[in-house]
């Protein structure tokens, strides 16, 4: 395994992040199989995997349950452990955003239900356009100052609002997000021409989600066939990636995989791996032969050439491009 910082901090953690959405109950794709889903928490810990990425959301706070079980005889000083707050937890008000309340009382339920004293990085999953900036980074930076979480991050937001969150921080000397998760991969590339060139210039890290494209990229859905199994089969979200230009990306990859003697998942994340804005693409295997694989692509080395046949079907462009 590598290992690099996460963004301008001295955080060291693994080129690849298991992200633990998959363990747990709360949709059919999931694996609804604790047992199996420690072992697979094992074996990437065991395979140098240190950085593990999941929420209070997934499956109603199961998710973080399994992950504090799986991780309880563990060096606790050598694990980064993240989690996120936004989503709702529970009916009735208070239960979802990020009031200084809701913050502040789900770190607390995430920190029970891992069984942790403190998190590594706690990260907002979402904004919040009905809470006022100040009062989120507050109750982050209160968080900090407990002792309770070491770094802040954020996920999936447009680009001025992230800007707005760390101009904000700067200026009323909160506690700075020092990562972002954005959805990221070889045919999801809409973030080259948002928010991925603020985090470059601020020095902020990315932790790709959906690095694989919901399975996409992996190779296992057919053309010219409705899909009928896996994530695509159930998730509308997943069958609109089954365009044209997303079928010519795939057929390149799998042409540079028989190349370098690699399957076309490892040939995705290697291709996210060769990004300098990224630091470690999380990963969420259902399988320990599927964890195995994606681990293999730290030693998948892809050339510029390979690179740019890869990315020639699609060019990110801001909305307005090409527009007179």
């Amino acid at each position: 395994m590598e290992y690099t910082r996460l963004g301008s901090t001295g955080l060291e953690v693994s080129r690849l992040c298991l992200g633990c959405m998959n363990f747990g109950s709360g949709q059919s794709w999931m694996l609804d199989d604790e047992e199996a889903s420690v072992e697979i928490i094992d074996r990437a810990l065991e395979l140098g995997i240190n950085f593990l990425d999941t929420a209070n959301v997934y499956s109603n706070g199961e998710s973080e349950e399994i992950v504090g079980r799986a991780i309880a005889e563990y060096d606790r000083d050598e694990l980064v452990i993240a989690t996120k707050v936004f989503g709702r937890m529970g009916e009735g008000p208070n239960k979802q955003g990020l009031s200084r309340k809701h913050v502040i009382d789900q770190c607390e339920a995430s920190l029970e239900r891992l069984g942790l004293d403190y998190l590594d990085l706690y990260q907002i999953h979402r904004f919040d356009d009905a809470t006022p900036t100040e009062e989120t980074l507050s109750a982050l930076d209160h968080l900090v100052d407990e002792g309770l979480v070491r770094y802040v991050g954020a996920s999936t937001m447009p680009a001025w609002k992230f800007a707005q969150l760390l101009y904000t921080a700067d200026v009323e000397n909160y506690e700075r997000f020092v990562s972002m998760q954005p959805e990221y991969n070889a045919v999801d590339r809409h973030e080259e021409a948002n928010v991925l060139p603020l985090c470059a210039d601020e020095g902020v890290g990315v932790i790709p989600w959906s690095p694989l494209a919901g399975g996409f990229l992996t190779g296992k859905y057919e053309r010219d066939a409705d899909p009928e199994e896996g994530r695509a089969a159930l998730d509308e979200y997943t069958r609109k990636r089954f365009t044209e230009a997303n079928w010519e990306v795939l057929a390149a990859i799998e042409a540079v995989a028989e190349e370098v003697d690699a399957t076309p998942a490892q040939v995705s994340l290697a291709w996210l791996l060769h990004k300098d804005v990224v630091d470690a693409p999380i990963v969420g295997p259902k399988s320990i032969d599927h964890l195995e694989e994606n681990v293999g692509a730290i030693d998948v080395s892809l050339t510029d050439e390979q690179i740019e046949r890869i990315e020639a079907p699609k060019t990110p462009r801001w909305p307005a491009a090409g527009k007179d």
